[in-house]
Parts: structure tokens; sequence; C-alpha cells
């Protein structure tokens, strides 16, 4: 169904950045060819798991809207009992990254794509254990089952389905990290990870440590 006050990408950009990612330039055009295939990347309604590479296949019609109405600022407290090392909120409704420093003087508010179904999806407490600059790829062993023809390898570059920069965190296969298909931020269209654009991941990579806190809710 159409929302009936469907929000525009820059009116999405705007808002993010009023609420504290001032001062970025908006993100590059979504790529347009599958870099596996060399085709171009069309939208599907097709059923299952969407990859963190190639083909995006999130429903258009069922998942148009960007959730602005609960993308908003928070506060740590109700969430984490102290702020040892940074704090990172996860909020999968609102597809919204939140980031506190552990002195406080920082506080980012980043948009996010998220898993696409709840099988995929996973809650609760972790930390950050490798901040990975110009991160390579492979597919999980569940990935390359659904997909065989995937590569079982991609290195690091403009084709690289984890963007600039990557976060590992302590679940196996999840990560924190960057996509340069920007239709993806703001969707249910990831495998489990959490997607940000790569202007953002790499602000948040610089200002996270091996140890922050994460939480997914």
């Amino acid at each position: 169904m159409t929302p009936k006050n469907p929000v525009s990408r820059r009116k999405f950009l705007s808002t993010s950045m009023a609420l504290g990612a001032a001062g970025l330039a908006a993100p590059a055009i979504a790529q347009g060819i599958d870099p596996y295939t060399g085709q171009a990347l069309q939208s599907t309604g097709a059923a299952g798991a969407t990859p963190d590479a190639g083909m995006v296949q999130y429903d258009t019609n069922q998942d148009s809207r960007r959730n602005i109405s609960s993308f908003r600022m928070q506060d740590w407290q109700p969430y984490f009992s102290d702020l040892t090392n940074g704090a990172i909120l996860v909020d999968l409704t609102s597809r919204a990254l939140h980031y506190w420093s552990e002195d406080q003087t920082v506080y980012k508010l980043f948009p996010t794509s998220v898993p696409v179904s709840p099988d995929l999806t996973r809650t609760g407490r972790t930390e950050i254990i490798k901040k990975v600059k110009g991160p390579t790829w492979s597919p999980t062993p569940e990935m390359k089952k659904r997909n065989p023809e995937w590569p079982d390898f991609v290195p690091a570059g403009p084709d690289n389905p984890l963007g600039t920069h990557a976060l590992w965190l302590s679940w196996q296969y999840y990560r924190i990290h960057g996509t340069h298909d920007t239709r993806k931020i703001g969707r249910k269209s990831s495998n489990g990870c959490i997607g940000l654009y790569n202007e953002h991941i790499q602000q948040l990579y610089d200002l996270t440590t091996i140890g922050t806190q994460v939480l997914l809710i």
C-alpha cells in the first residue's frame, strides 16, 4: 500500500542530518549494476532472504516508507547501565542507529538498513570485537546454499557488499557495515547485518573502539 504522506529521500536525509548527522553531503547515487552479473539492479517481490550483496530483493510496494515518525533522538540511560567504551543502540523498528561516546560529548543518529525477515533478525547485547577498513566479503554457508552462483570471495573495493568500513560484532557473521547500494538504507534489506551509508559508517568507525557496547532492539 502506498503511504498517504510519502517521504522523499531528500527530506529523509535532511531529517537525519538535523538529528545528529549534520554536516554531511548527500550520499552518492545508488549503484545501478549488479557487480556479479553485470545486469541492472531491479527490485523484486521474491520470497526468501535479501542478500547483503548482488540483487536487491525488497518489495517496494510493501516496504517503501522510511519510518520518519519514529526516527528521533534517544537517551542512553534506559538501555545501558554506563557508557564504558561508548555505546551503540540499533532500533530495528525505526531503522536507526544511535551512538554515544563514553564521555557523553558525542551523540550520533544514523539511518540504517535492517534484516529482511524475523528469522534473520537477532536482538540483544553484543559488542564490537574487530574493526576493518576496506573489508573483504564472503557469503555465509547459508547464503551460499541459497545462492550457489555467488562468488566465494569479493575483495575490498567499490563492488564490495560491506562498503568502505565494517565493524565485527561478537555474534558470528553479524556486522555493522557500509553499503554502496544506498537504496537499502531505511529498508528491510539485509541478511542480518546492519547497513549504513558509507559516509556514516566511516564516522562510526572513527568513533568506536574494540569493546564498544552494542544493543539491538
